[in-house]
């Protein structure tokens, strides 16, 4: 219902409810588990190894591996990333909202122009006679309308509030975007290297075999060999030439990532990726910090607190239906029967007093309203919980992957140190007359399985160390 009140009975209905009945801000329970004010779980050193430190996690980690095509890559993902540009575009749409919230605090003008022509009917008009017509009547008229609305209640501020927190969650939204794509590219790079390091132990590996198929070719021309020891040889020369295809294709699809990532088409994918022969390599232990201050910088926690702060303005926005909204209203203008008369003072017009509109008794919507925004801020707060948990889960995982991945590369590295000098040794015997081709032939197949762990044991070493710098939210600043 919509009352006209005067301006003392306005003020006397309005101190009253706001003393009864005032809507105050809704602080949700957005507390961090007790691990979170700690050190991770996992050993700062991994292991014995030295492979992470305790110094403050770097935003910019990519620079840790001194590789300038990285860098290149990376910066041209944050201009061209085709997500990156969306986020942002979602940033201006948000922040823009909140501009149209933030006017809710000043005046809202109108101004009107009409010039009508109208005609009453007949009927109803008195001292025409039978059959007569009314007359046509031209109407001037020109004005400004003004109200403002007196948040006694606090819609206005809480709306504010929410569409704040709304622009602080997509901007958090953008830097999860930004973590992303810097960790995803330099992955592609890495993943790209990876693969022609494995294509390269692989062709080092042909090569050897090759040479051992001459060799058995050779004796088997002369007499000294047999067919068993060629077709053998042939069949592992064979068999480790069966992996280069499924390494380009690896590699190749690396590439295309990248190619996706930094904004270019496949066929423009990065000439330096493709050349590269080792992935990127780094120098020093990975700062990783604390877990406290790992909360602090991870954007997705921010964004889900900020989620949360929204929720919570809504609710009150929704409580404070539940009370009079209570404006000022007037107008101005001037009303005549010809234009030219709008200027003078017998056209002139005003009008000015409060207006309370309120829902009353009819309150059951706006009770089921907050009711809704209760249950979505309960929501908000178990997604908070959880990205909290989750948070602390990836980064454990990457750094016990990471610093277990380690200590099995330094084993792979003696293996396969053992292993190429125990196909040396067979290859001498052999060739001296003391032992048969099948030993030489089971040294070189675990030389070859040797190698080719290793080769993968250093690209997954690269893979979780990114993982790592991502769990670790590093990138999201830059920008």
């Amino acid at each position: 219902m919509t009352l006209k009140l005067t301006p003392l009975l306005t003020a006397c209905a309005a101190s009253a409810l706001l003393a009864a009945c005032a809507v105050g801000p809704r602080a949700p329970d957005a507390s961090l588990p007790p691990l979170a004010s700690g050190a991770f779980v996992s050993s700062p050193l991994g292991s014995a190894n030295g492979a992470t430190s305790t110094a403050e996690a770097r935003s910019d980690w990519w620079r840790l591996y001194a590789d300038p095509t990285l860098d290149g890559l990376i910066e041209q993902a944050f201009a061209q990333n085709n997500q990156l540009e969306a986020a942002v575009a979602n940033l201006r749409a948000v922040r823009a909202s909140l501009s149209e919230a933030r006017s809710g605090l000043l005046p809202t003008t109108n101004t009107t122009a009409s010039a009508t022509r109208s005609r009453a009917s007949a009927a109803v008009t008195p001292g025409l006679a039978p059959g007569q017509d009314a007359p046509e009547i031209d109407t001037y008229s020109a004005g400004l309308d003004a109200s403002y609305e007196i948040d006694l209640f606090g819609r206005v501020a809480s709306t504010i509030r929410a569409a704040r927190a709304d622009a602080d969650a997509q901007a958090a939204a953008l830097d999860v975007v930004r973590v992303t794509v810097a960790a995803e590219t330099a992955r592609a790079y890495a993943d790209a290297c990876s693969a022609n390091a494995q294509i390269a132990v692989a062709e080092r590996t042909i090569g050897l075999q090759q040479n051992t198929a001459d060799l058995t070719q050779r004796l088997l021309e002369g007499g000294a060999g047999t067919g068993l020891d060629t077709a053998r040889a042939q069949s592992a020369l064979a068999s480790t030439r069966a992996q280069l295809p499924t390494l380009r294709a690896q590699r190749d699809g690396a590439l295309y990532r990248l190619a996706t990532l930094t904004g270019v088409t496949p066929a423009e994918a990065s000439q330096a990726a493709r050349s590269c022969q080792r992935p990127p390599q780094l120098s020093q232990p990975i700062p990783v910090g604390d877990g406290a201050a790992l909360l602090a910088r991870r954007p997705d926690i921010r964004q889900a607190e900020r989620a949360l702060a929204g929720a919570a303005a809504r609710v009150n926005v929704a409580t404070a239906s539940l009370f009079p909204t209570i404006s000022l209203g007037g107008s101005i203008g001037s009303t005549a029967l010809d234009a030219s008369d709008l200027g003078d003072d017998t056209s002139y017009r005003f009008s000015f007093g409060p207006l309370i509109s309120w829902s009353f008794p009819n309150i059951l919507a706006t009770r089921a309203r907050i009711e809704a925004a209760d249950a979505r801020t309960d929501a908000a707060l178990a997604t908070f919980d959880q990205t909290v948990l989750l948070a602390l889960q990836e980064t454990e995982t990457a750094l016990t992957n990471y610093a277990n991945e380690l200590d099995r590369r330094a084993a792979l590295t003696e293996a396969r140190d053992q292993a190429a000098n125990a196909a040396r040794l067979a290859r001498l015997r052999f060739e001296a007359g003391a032992d048969s081709f099948l030993s030489v032939l089971d040294a070189e197949r675990t030389q070859a399985a040797a190698d080719a762990a290793l080769a993968q044991s250093d690209a997954l070493v690269t893979t979780y160390q990114i993982a790592l710098f991502k769990a670790l939210a590093g990138g999201w600043d830059q920008g």
